[in-house]
């Protein structure tokens, strides 16, 4: 049985703690593997706190930190696409191409994202 089937069979807490553990691999593999998300990190280090005390409501603290917070979903999304798409198709091909650009534009926009959303709340 591999670890995937193991995993879906488990219920409860066990199921949660296995889900959590494998939450911990993921972060600690983008950490490793990847640059972006390294310099992403060191962003939402400082930009975290800074909407803490740049925000007036609980609503802009929410949506400044939230921004950032997706920039980081996003990256960690476009890194496992580029990892599994480098599996698939270890040759250049137009798909691969098409879906490592089509996941760097995802980051992209998530980072234009953050900075109309703190535009709109500090200006």
């Amino acid at each position: 049985m591999t670890d995937a089937a193991a995993f879906k069979g488990k219920k409860g807490l066990t199921r949660l703690w296995n889900a959590l553990g494998y939450s911990r691999d993921g972060l600690s593999a983008a950490w490793k593997n990847e640059a972006a998300f390294r310099e992403e990190v060191l962003l939402a280090a400082i930009t975290i706190p800074l909407a803490f005390y740049l925000g007036n409501s609980g609503i802009d603290r929410a949506l400044m930190v939230g921004s950032i917070i997706l920039i980081l979903i996003v990256e960690i999304l476009n890194s496992g696409l580029e990892a599994v798409v480098d599996k698939a198709s270890p040759e250049k091909h137009e798909l691969a191409k098409r879906a490592k650009d089509m996941g760097s534009a995802a980051v992209l926009l998530s980072l234009i994202n953050a900075a109309v959303i703190w535009a709109c709340v500090l200006l």
